[in-house]
């Protein structure tokens, strides 16, 4: 019995660590190997410097980043999970639609970061430094968040097209931007969905005092969403510069200019 017992403590172990090399596997395809390996380096420069700061200071507050980039790498996993189980040639099984739900959830913790800004105060000797800090963190996980939206952007494309893959963008960004603020001024979280008590009395409070300039919560939710959108639809057109026409104009003189 107790030899059964190691046999499956040692297959629960194997399996684990078996599914956490798929998953490392995943993120580091040739495909997606140089941005992951980019966004791996400023995620470790961004919590070593998060930690400077709290040695060199002697304070904690602004530990909550580190959480926060932590966050942002969620959506990215279940960006990959889906597009794993996304059927070539064929219609995408549940567990697509349930990765893809997933990312949806946590895809508004990547740009959420931007308004932890708001932990700033004017007068202090510090501002600068913590302002770099928070914007490099922001940063950071927009990257990232804009990387798993481009794999699903992908996923969409390959199933409905390029127009539905740009209306699925577009869907994305406004509901992004109402997720960003329930989170900031609700103090909703991705995990609060398994509370529905909790959800519907929070968003029914909010849906009776948004109307009346409620910390101006809908303008916020829709410039955010903008804000998602554009710079996303920028940093698209970015990585999709032709590198032949980048190249410099050809030097070779022409027959009539070389010397006899």
């Amino acid at each position: 019995m107790q030899r059964y017992r190691h046999i499956e403590q040692y297959a629960r172990i194997t399996g684990r660590k078996f599914k956490g090399m798929k998953l490392f596997q995943l993120m580091f395809k040739r495909e997606t190997l140089v941005p992951m390996l980019a966004v791996s380096f400023a995620s470790v420069v961004s919590v070593v410097l998060v930690i400077a700061r709290i040695i060199c200071a002697r304070d904690t507050h602004y530990a909550f980043l580190i959480w926060n980039l932590f966050l942002a790498w969620i959506p990215m996993v279940f960006a990959l999970l889906a597009r794993e189980h996304q059927q070539h040639g064929a219609s995408p099984g549940w567990r697509f639609f349930a990765f893809g739900a997933a990312w949806l959830l946590f895809f508004p913790n990547a740009p959420y970061i931007f308004t932890d800004i708001i932990h700033l105060t004017r007068f202090y000797s510090h501002y600068w430094i913590d302002l770099n800090l928070i914007l490099l963190n922001a940063v950071t996980g927009m990257v990232i968040g804009f990387m798993s939206l481009y794999l699903m952007q992908s996923a969409v494309r390959h199933m409905a097209g390029e127009l539905m893959s740009w209306l699925f963008i577009g869907a994305v960004a406004l509901l992004s931007g109402f997720g960003i603020c329930f989170g900031r001024f609700l103090r909703l979280n991705s995990w609060d969905i398994v509370m529905p008590g909790k959800m519907y009395h929070t968003l029914d409070f909010w849906a009776k005092h948004a109307t009346t300039g409620y910390n101006g919560s809908i303008g916020f939710a829709v410039l955010f969403a903008a804000f998602v959108f554009i710079t996303y639809l920028m940093l698209y057109a970015l990585t999709h510069l032709s590198p032949p026409q980048l190249a410099p104009a050809s030097s070779t003189k022409s027959p009539e200019a070389q010397p006899a």
